[in-house]
């Protein structure tokens, strides 16, 4: 559905976004027609105009009336309004660019188990390099979106390892999986242990592509297809969504794909950790200790706060060939939701440039995302009396921050930069360009960072 909606042409039903201050000047310009509709609707709430031919009912062109010109969304509720057409865009190279993703980001429709309205209105695209990157970036996003969306019954650690399997493929890529009891045997106790009582056997996945002599970048993302909370049960309320705990994993998928989409120079190398978190007489326990990857003993203070457990021994691993940049992206935390809201994601870096060059691409993208501290104090809030440290907190205050703290024991950042993001994964409310439900953020700020940093 995605190709459809993008096509490379020179001409479509133009769509022309004025300035609500200067309305009144454009439409002197304007044909007798076009003035006399506008004019008699501008009073209303009406954002989008919609301008017949003369002695026809097709369209002629499209005008939407903007407060600014500041957001990239001003197209994204544009496509599932529209009738049947092919409609182009007005504007500078870089307005176009952006306002065709938002297009059809807006468009974007999840599908698989429901039968919706077709999407029929399609954007042309002149110009070849600008739509190769809007199709880049909006396949990424919708692939995160619905691996995202996809009920947990359908998208277990094996379906995940389909995904990346169908990426590797694509692109020529090289994929391993380590599964069920070869996780023991290969020392990947941490992941076994979260998913031992689920009958979709958790695994290690391992995609890498790219030249070997170029610098090394590692993805790892958090794959926990469903999280019942363990032993600690989620009550109702709080076990709802969680179909979207493997967000993490799905947005290094998407990441990954628009990396080699766009064949940046480096050694890619994608860890997810894939596993349910459920319940059996074979879960762990609170109070049981194990012993990671990393040779750190653990102890269980609490069974739903698995996610930095998987993470750990798969962070241990990609830290020991020693990368240029280590980043993950996990569902990890509710406090990182309560500081900074759902569609805000916040990340934790141990490099200040790599921190800055972020923010930066985020606030240029309008994919912002924002920087919490690494607060070593608070590492004392995760001590154990019989392990060398427990997997959560002893308070609930600045959870964010220790589950952070909690990673960085994983990874020697004084050979690697390393970005911890916690992201929602979510939208809870639909927005132009951002329908409700699965979501990618900060994936367009990270890419950006990285085709800044990899391609000089």
């Amino acid at each position: 559905m995605m190709r459809g909606l993008l096509v490379q042409a020179d001409t479509g039903i133009p769509i022309h976004f004025i300035l609500k201050s200067q309305l009144d000047d454009w439409l002197t310009t304007q044909s007798s027609l076009i003035q006399s509709i506008v004019g008699a609707l501008k009073t209303t709430n009406t954002k989008h105009f919609f301008i017949p031919q003369t002695q026809s009912t097709n369209l002629a062109a499209v005008v939407s009336v903007v407060e600014s010109f500041d957001s990239m969304w001003l197209a994204g509720d544009l496509a599932k309004q529209l009738p049947k057409g092919i409609y182009q865009i007005q504007g500078s190279d870089a307005f176009v660019e952006q306002q065709a993703l938002s297009f059809v980001l807006g468009a974007y429709q999840f599908s698989v188990y429901k039968s919706l309205p077709k999407v029929e209105a399609q954007l042309a695209v002149a110009d070849q390099d600008i739509f190769k990157r809007v199709m880049q970036s909006a396949e990424a996003i919708y692939l995160v979106r619905d691996l995202v969306n996809t009920p947990a019954a359908d998208m277990m650690p094996q379906h995940l390892a389909e995904a990346m399997i169908e990426l590797s493929d694509r692109f020529d890529g090289q994929f391993s999986q380590i599964i069920g009891d070869e996780l023991l045997e290969q020392n990947y106790p941490t992941i076994h242990m979260v998913g031992r009582a689920s009958d979709n056997k958790p695994r290690l996945l391992d995609l890498t592509w790219g030249d070997e002599t170029h610098p090394k970048l590692t993805l790892v993302g958090k794959g926990v297809c469903f999280d019942s909370g363990g032993l600690d049960l989620k009550p109702a309320s709080g076990m709802r969504n969680m179909k979207k705990d493997m967000g993490g994993a799905a947005h290094v998928i998407g990441l990954a794909q628009m990396i080699m989409a766009a064949k940046l120079p480096v050694r890619l190398r994608v860890l997810v950790p894939a596993v349910e978190n459920a319940v059996s007489r074979n879960a762990f326990r609170p109070g049981d200790v194990i012993k990671t990857r990393k040779g750190i003993t653990v102890e269980i203070d609490n069974t739903d706060a698995e996610g930095r457990l998987v993470l750990c021994d798969a962070l241990a691993e990609a830290q020991s060939e020693s990368p240029d940049l280590l980043v993950d992206f996990a569902t990890l935390t509710g406090a990182c939701r309560v500081a900074l809201g759902t569609e805000l994601p916040g990340f934790f870096s141990t490099d200040t440039s790599v921190a800055a060059g972020l923010i930066e691409h985020g606030v240029n993208a309008q994919d912002p995302v924002w920087q919490l501290p690494l607060f070593g104090q608070y590492k004392d809030l995760f001590k154990s009396d019989v392990a060398d440290m427990a997997n959560s907190g002893a308070t609930p205050y600045g959870g964010a921050i220790t589950a952070a703290l909690y990673l960085k024991e994983f990874i020697e950042p004084e050979q690697t930069p390393w970005v911890h993001f916690d992201v929602m994964a979510w939208n809870t409310r639909s927005l132009p360009g951002r329908p409700a439900g699965g979501e990618g953020l900060g994936l367009r700020a990270s890419f950006d960072y990285l085709l800044s940093r990899y391609v000089k």
